[in-house]
C-alpha cells in the first residue's frame, strides 16, 4: 500500500474495495490533499484516471503531484490520465442544455475508460471530480441533474468495475434545505473521509483531523459492518502525515 506520511493510517483505514469514496472538507481544513493523495494512489501501479477538475486548471495538480514523485505530464500523454477541464462547464447551458451537457460528459468518461483499457493500460480505472459543490455551481443549483449524472457514474463501479472519488464541501451545506446533495453522498459511499479543524483550535504542528468511515469491513463471520477512524493529519510539500492524538513529541 502507499506510504503517506509516518505509519499507514489513512490506507489502513482505507482498506481495500471501496467503490465509491467520499472526502468531505471545510473551509478551516481543506480536503484537497487527500484528493491528490488518492490521485497518486489511483496511477500506482499501472491504474489510469480521469479527474473531472472544475476547481483548478491542470497546472495546478500537475505541479503539487509532481512534488508528491508523480508525473502527470507523463500519465496524462500515455492516457493513463484522462484530464477533463470543466472550470467552463456547462458553457451558459441552462434548463434542459444543463442534463444534455451533462450525457455529453458521461459519455467523455465512457470514451476515457475505452481508451484506458485497450494495451498495456487494461488495469484498475478511478474516476474523480474536484468538486462535486462546484459541479452543482455549474449546474445553476439543479441537484436533481447533479444527481442524476452521479448515479450513472456509480453505475460504472459495477458496469465497468472502475472506483469512483467525489470531494465535496461539507459546511456549504449547513443549511437543511441543501443537505440533500451531501445526504446522498453519504448513503452510496463505501467510504467517508472528513477532513475538519482541530476542536482544541490551531496548532503548529497539526493541521486538522480526519475521520474515515468504512462500511467494507467483513466481521470475522463475513457479515458486513463498519468502522470509524479518527486520527490527526499535517499536510507537507510532498504529501501528509497522519498519526493518533498524542503521538507526535
Amino acid at each position: 500500500m502507499e506510504e503517506y506520511g509516518d505509519g499507514d493510517l489513512l490506507s489502513e483505514a482505507m482498506g481495500s474495495g471501496a467503490r465509491v469514496a467520499v472526502v468531505e472538507d471545510r473551509v478551516e481544513a481543506p480536503g484537497a490533499f487527500v484528493l491528490h493523495l488518492l490521485l497518486k494512489r489511483a496511477l500506482a501501479g499501472g491504474g489510469a484516471a480521469v479527474l473531472l477538475a472544475l476547481a483548478q486548471p491542470f497546472s495546478h495538480y500537475d505541479r503539487v503531484l509532481r512534488k508528491m514523485g508523480c508525473n502527470l505530464s507523463l500519465h496524462r500523454k500515455s492516457e493513463r490520465l484522462h484530464f477533463l477541464d470543466l472550470q467552463t462547464f456547462p458553457g451558459g447551458a441552462k434548463g434542459g442544455a444543463i442534463s444534455d451537457s451533462f450525457v455529453r460528459l458521461y459519455g467523455d468518461i465512457q470514451r476515457a475508460m475505452d481508451a484506458s483499457r485497450t494495451g498495456d493500460n487494461a488495469g484498475r480505472f478511478t474516476v474523480m471530480i474536484d468538486d462535486v459543490s462546484l459541479l452543482e455551481v455549474a449546474a445553476c443549483g439543479s441537484v436533481d441533474d447533479v444527481l442524476d449524472f452521479l448515479h450513472y457514474c456509480v453505475t460504472l463501479t459495477s458496469e465497468m468495475n472502475c472506483s469512483l472519488v467525489f470531494l465535496i464541501h461539507e459546511d456549504i451545506y449547513s443549511r437543511e434545505e441543501g443537505y440533500g446533495l451531501l445526504l446522498h453522498l453519504r448513503y452510496i459511499a463505501d467510504l467517508v473521509i472528513r477532513a475538519a479543524p482541530l476542536s482544541t483550535g490551531l496548532a503548529t504542528d497539526v493541521h486538522g483531523q480526519i475521520s474515515v468511515l468504512n462500511k467494507c469491513i467483513f466481521s470475522e463471520q463475513r457479515a458486513k459492518a463498519q468502522r470509524i477512524w479518527n486520527f490527526h493529519f499535517r499536510v507537507k510539500e510532498n504529501g501528509a502525515d497522519f498519526f493518533y492524538p498524542g503521538s507526535r513529541h
